[in-house]
């Protein structure tokens, strides 16, 4: 029995593909910094309190 795998690259995908991609990416992040930003919970402030200075992202 054999396994194969294709992996997709960069360039076999279209341009509508890779913007599609890039938009989800960078929604994802955002969600993901907001989240973490205005999180009430301290474990996950102090957790990402030094970060989110770094980045200047105000916390309080």
């Amino acid at each position: 029995m054999h396994a194969t795998a294709e992996i997709a690259t960069v360039s076999g995908l279209s341009l509508s593909q890779r913007l599609i991609a890039g938009v989800l990416a960078l929604f994802l992040g955002l969600v993901l910094i907001g989240g973490v930003g205005f999180a009430s919970d301290m474990a996950i402030h102090n957790g990402a309190h030094d970060t989110r200075h770094a980045l200047g992202f105000p916390c309080h």
